[in-house]
């Protein structure tokens, strides 16, 4: 029990972390030696409101855990070392992009063993908020490694919307298919994929339809997880 009234705390301080810097809006272009003004890597603005259903269905999930103390112990440490690090984020994004990226792939590959460790059972509540979660996280620490590959010239923005959009997709097909369930990771995957194609339809023509085509591919992981 004690674990299970933790994973709620943190989960509602997770959301609360927002209120800590109301004003961010992204990494500030500035922030980079080479400034991001409007990278490829980066997705449309309005993708950004997933976190709303994110911090929701993990608070509703943890509510509801608290009658799984046994049955959820197995995913419930590592999601709490995800959620409390994601406590910090914001405030550490303000002022170290290089320490934010580190800080966001430590989220991922907590919040992906969580998920892995997620019981069968209860996949609304244990798996799907997590997958969600997961996913999300997926393409954001490979968004964040574009801006940092770009914003201190390691590779041109070009280059690191390709490398990187690149990244995630194969990251997401291999997690997804190895998953083989939980299909709301795919979903937030595709979100952000689609938001990629968005933000540069017009401008990096190139870069909008490698993410298009990897959305495309990813339903069929994820479809097929559905029917598990």
């Amino acid at each position: 029990m004690p674990l299970a009234i933790l994973a709620l705390i943190l989960s509602v301080v997770f959301a609360a972390s927002p209120l800590l810097v109301p004003d961010f809006g992204g990494f500030d272009p500035n922030q980079f030696p080479i400034p991001q003004d409007d990278p490829p890597v980066q997705p449309a603005g309005y993708a950004f409101a997933i976190w709303g259903l994110i911090y929701l269905w993990l608070i509703v999930s943890a509510v509801y855990g608290l009658r799984r103390a046994t049955e959820w112990s197995a995913m419930r440490p590592m999601l709490a070392v995800s959620l409390a690090i994601g406590a910090t984020w914001l405030p550490v994004a303000m002022l170290s992009p290089i320490w934010a990226a580190i800080l966001i792939w430590a989220m991922l590959v907590t919040a992906l063993i969580a998920l892995f460790r997620a019981p069968h059972a209860d996949a609304p509540w244990a798996a799907w908020p997590v997958g969600l979660y997961a996913g999300w996280l997926s393409a954001a620490s490979c968004v964040a490694l574009g801006l940092l590959a770009a914003g201190y010239g390691w590779m041109s923005e070009r280059a690191a919307g390709y490398v990187f959009v690149a990244l995630a997709i194969l990251l997401a097909l291999a997690i997804q298919t190895a998953l083989k369930r939980a299909p709301t990771y795919g979903v937030a995957v595709i979100w952000a994929l689609i938001a990629v194609a968005v933000q540069n339809w017009g401008t990096a023509t190139g870069v909008a339809w490698l993410a298009l085509i990897g959305a495309v591919a990813m339903v069929v992981p994820m479809v097929r997880n559905a029917r598990l």
